[in-house]
């Protein structure tokens, strides 16, 4: 159900497109708008400030709310995903590699990675966290933990899980290094190698290097910019193939930033719990939606459904601190446990306390209040940008929550050509071929990380790209 701020929002919006309120006009006082439309206060003051996440409207110190001075065009979306139709190994990832490790030097551009930029990340409060378990845990810090993972932690995530509708105990949770590791055990729990993977297109480039790790094929399913996988597709795709689970990303996938809304979600739980298939879903962008409401996971609309949940703290809190987390169910639970025990891989006992105390205290919501809108405006910039620096016919995502973008740029343009080429320029990009599991797809998409700050070398940076974009065209003939 929609919230009335939001309603609000949409009207002002209306109005700007119609050129009622005009680039760089100054907007109606939050007491004046309340007063014209018959809100509250609180309800304006929250429609302009979800208008101002978007980029439509600015904020100036003392001066009150102004239309943005920056036209944004007419914005077109990439059109459902049409990936191969057949099972497939997945293969040619070293390009990964290859961008992970740009990431680290301080001269290039990073627009490729996705993992959020240190400068957005809350140091201060893991330094004070830190200090803080150093002091009162003393030597327990450094001796090795319950393999199943810290109990504090457990309890801490148990409680966040209770807020979304979906009640556990702490020892039904099982700590891992990083939500690829949960997603590994969650594979080998309930696969064989061999098996086929029914996955999202396009899909984050680390889903299919587990896929890969654990010898089993990858399905690649249609998949929508703004609601997420073909239902119906997968419906033809399990009636063709013997599926043996479905690895899903509902909430803001990586890289389309799709978000499954309820009813969809309620049916895509009914059709895998029909066919007796089960559900792994990776949620680790579920936290940074932008709007006032977090969205619910899959499990949560069939508690007696055959799903494994996973998830992990580094696309918000730390990438470096390497804490994921993953929720088998009952009757995986026992497997989960024996494979965790093989593996002998536990998560460093400090960065789970660390984590724990930050939770605990309440500087993780904190946290994500402010880093939720810093991600809204960083997305709405690039959205423009790209919209203004690239050639007509280009397409762009708008995702509601996350830091990615998902390209399409006019038929005919080669994102590897680009990805080479950006990178004489100190530019990095993902290139669409990695979303796929055999990199013969999205030949002519990118994604752009938003997981910066905002900055005119990151605006210059996408204007280099739009102009090597329409070196291309003209190169093919295009422009």
């Amino acid at each position: 159900m929609k919230h009335l701020y939001e309603t609000v929002a949409e009207d002002i919006a209306a109005r700007i497109e119609q050129g009622v309120y005009r680039q760089g006009e100054r907007l109606p006082g939050v007491r004046g708008l309340s007063q014209q439309l018959n809100v509250s206060i609180s309800t304006a003051l929250e429609a302009y400030r979800l208008l101002e996440d978007q980029g439509k409207i600015q904020a100036r110190t003392r001066s009150g709310y102004y239309v943005s001075n920056i036209h944004r065009p007419n914005i077109i979306e990439p059109a459902i995903s049409d990936p191969p139709s057949t099972p497939s190994r997945v293969t040619g990832q070293s390009l990964t590699r290859q961008i992970l490790r740009a990431a680290k030097e301080p001269h290039l551009i990073n627009l490729g990675s996705s993992v959020p930029h240190p400068d957005l990340l809350p140091t201060h409060t893991l330094q004070q966290a830190t200090a803080k378990v150093a002091r009162t845990y003393g030597k327990r810090c450094f001796d090795a933990e319950e393999l199943l993972g810290n109990q504090d932690l457990r309890r801490q995530i148990a409680k966040r899980m209770a807020a979304l509708n979906y009640s556990f105990a702490a020892d039904d949770i099982v700590i891992t290094f990083g939500a690829r590791d949960a997603v590994r055990l969650a594979l080998r729990t309930v696969c064989q190698p061999g098996d086929v993977i029914a996955i999202e297109s396009p899909t984050f480039y680390g889903l299919l290097q587990v896929i890969e790790s654990c010898g089993m094929q990858a399905l690649e399913i249609p998949t929508h910019p703004r609601d997420g996988i073909s239902l119906d597709a997968l419906q033809l795709a399990i009636d063709q193939w013997p599926i043996k689970a479905c690895l899903l990303v509902a909430n803001f996938n990586n890289p389309l930033g799709s978000c499954m809304p309820d009813d969809r979600k309620r049916s895509l739980i009914t059709l895998l719990d029909q066919h007796g298939i089960p559900l792994i879903e990776d949620d680790v962008y579920g936290d940074l939606a932008f709007g006032q409401l977090r969205p619910s996971i899959l499990m949560s609309h069939n508690k007696e459904a055959d799903a494994l949940y996973c998830s992990s703290f580094a696309k918000t809190l730390s990438p470096g601190l390497r804490v994921g987390w993953l929720v088998p169910g009952c009757r995986h639970r026992e497997k989960v446990e024996n494979l965790k025990y093989m593996q002998h891989q536990a998560v460093p006992t400090l960065n789970q306390l660390v984590v724990a105390h930050v939770l605990e205290q309440g500087g993780y919501d904190r946290y994500l209040r402010q880093i939720r809108q810093e991600y809204a405006r960083n997305i709405a910039r690039t959205v423009q940008a790209v919209s203004l620096a690239f050639p007509e016919g280009t397409k762009v995502t708008q995702p509601e929550g996350g830091f990615a973008l998902w390209v399409e740029m006019p038929a005919g343009v080669d994102a590897m050509e680009l990805h080479r080429r950006a990178g004489l320029e100190n530019i990095i990009i993902a290139p669409g071929p990695l979303f796929s599991a055999t990199q013969k797809k999205y030949g002519n998409f990118i994604r752009i990380s938003c997981g910066a700050p905002w900055s005119d070398r990151i605006e210059r940076a996408i204007k280099k790209l739009g102009d090597l974009t329409r070196e291309l065209m003209t190169k093919t003939g295009q422009g």
